[in-house]
């Protein structure tokens, strides 16, 4: 499979994320679906697209968040390290990098985390863009 770096187009970046996510072992797969599935939830307007060569969401045509199947582990990336550290006892329970969430198929991020991510991260996004990118906000 190619790895494209940046896919905008909806359709196209659908449909690369799925043959991606098919070709992972099943509890990989059906961990980062049901990610993929709540994100979506979450984030209705959000579309699909693909940055960095990983599935990620774009929201008011900005990075949203990321995610991606590696071998041994999961990741979900909320494009910055800020909600990590502020959340960093929500999330004590899973490995972390500056601006990654590490996790398994047996130990997923619960939902509720997930959605607590997507909607700061939007919140974020909403106060950058009626501000202008050049504006500093906390999310």
């Amino acid at each position: 499979m190619t790895e494209p770096a940046e896919v905008t187009e909806p359709p196209e970046a659908t449909a690369w994320i799925d043959a991606r996510l098919a070709a992972l072992p099943e509890p990989q797969r059906a961990a980062l679906q049901a990610l993929r599935e709540t994100i979506a939830r979450t984030a209705p307007q959000a579309e699909q697209t693909i940055s960095y060569a990983m599935p990620a969401f774009r929201y008011r045509g900005r990075a949203l968040v990321s995610y991606d199947g590696f071998k041994s582990h999961c990741s979900f990336f909320p494009m910055g390290s800020e909600i990590i550290e502020r959340h960093k006892d929500e999330f004590a329970a899973f490995a972390t990098t500056k601006g990654t969430l590490h996790f398994t198929s047996e130990k997923p991020i619960p939902k509720k985390l997930v959605e607590l991510i997507v909607r700061e991260r939007m919140t974020y996004i909403d106060a950058r863009v009626g501000r202008g990118s050049a504006a500093k906000v906390q999310a």
